[in-house]
């Protein structure tokens, strides 16, 4: 898959990212979908966690995490995958172009 490449990125109006792919497809992406699949240290480690929840207890959410999720920027990393920023401060994920292609 590795000549597979983006060959235009787009915001859409309803929280989706819309990728073209050299090959032809496009390809829409809920910016949920993205956030969630994030590779980072951090978010794999949460992912794995295996914290229950005390019945009844609620989780106390930052400010950042009630607006709705928001990609504030994509920056190129060599040619193979992008760093995003999401506007719940996250920044820390390379997204390969194959994971983005398998989402």
């Amino acid at each position: 898959m590795s000549e597979l490449q983006p060959i235009s990125l787009e915001k859409a109006d309803d929280h989706q990212l819309v990728i073209r792919w050299s090959d032809g497809v496009e390809q829409k992406l809920r910016y949920r979908t993205i956030r969630n699949a994030c590779p980072c240290a951090t978010c794999m480690e949460k992912r794995m966690a295996v914290d229950e929840p005390i019945k009844g207890e609620l989780k106390v959410l930052a400010p950042a995490e009630t607006m709705p999720l928001e990609i504030l920027s994509m920056r190129p990393v060599g040619n193979y995958a992008y760093n995003i920023q999401f506007n719940d401060g996250h920044s820390s994920g390379i997204f390969t172009y194959e994971i983005l292609r398998r989402l």
